[in-house]
């Protein structure tokens, strides 16, 4: 005749079901943990910027503005540089200073050049550009009355870069 092991005063066997269930949990903890590790770096990583693809990085020199010539417009140029490994577009400029600024990109038709409104300029990964009288600037629409060394602030929006502020310097025109 078989006999059922002896347990003490106090102490009882767990039921099949609880042996079972504090199996799986002990299993299950491993895994579970690693992934919600992984799942914690993974977030980490993204929200540095450092997953997909690298961010442009833009910077803007060189910006000057021209002593308007009349009272009806002038430009200014900048030298933009993106050292990043993906691309952006420049969407807008304007200045808290000034009425209406646009891109503008001259155009030159039958030997006559005249200027254009520009929707966007795009600034490839890892170059620069740089705007001048002759092919791409912004558009002053009825400037104020500025000389020579007078500071204009201008903030130019970027699709991906978001905005950038520049003070410009006024320079004589052809400088």
């Amino acid at each position: 005749m078989s006999s059922a092991p002896s347990t003490g005063p106090g102490e009882s066997t767990p039921p099949p079901w609880r042996r079972a269930a504090g199996g799986a949990l002990s299993a299950a903890y491993v895994p579970v943990v690693t992934c919600v590790t992984a799942l914690m770096l993974l977030t980490a990583y993204t929200k540095t910027g450092a997953a997909g693809e690298p961010p442009a990085r833009i910077s803007v020199s060189n910006a000057r503005i021209f002593v308007p010539p009349n009272t009806e417009s002038t430009a200014a140029f900048f030298d933009i540089t993106n050292t990043g490994a993906t691309g952006d577009v420049l969407t807008s400029v304007s200045s808290p200073e000034l009425r209406s600024t646009m891109l503008g990109q001259r155009v030159t038709e039958d030997g006559a050049g005249r200027m254009e409104p520009l929707d966007a300029l795009a600034i490839p990964a890892r170059s620069r550009v740089n705007m001048t009288p002759y092919d791409v600037d912004v558009m002053v629409m009825d400037p104020p009355k500025l000389k020579a060394g007078d500071r204009v602030r201008f903030e130019l929006w970027f699709r991906s870069s978001g905005r950038v502020v520049v003070d410009a310097v006024t320079v004589p025109l052809g400088a």
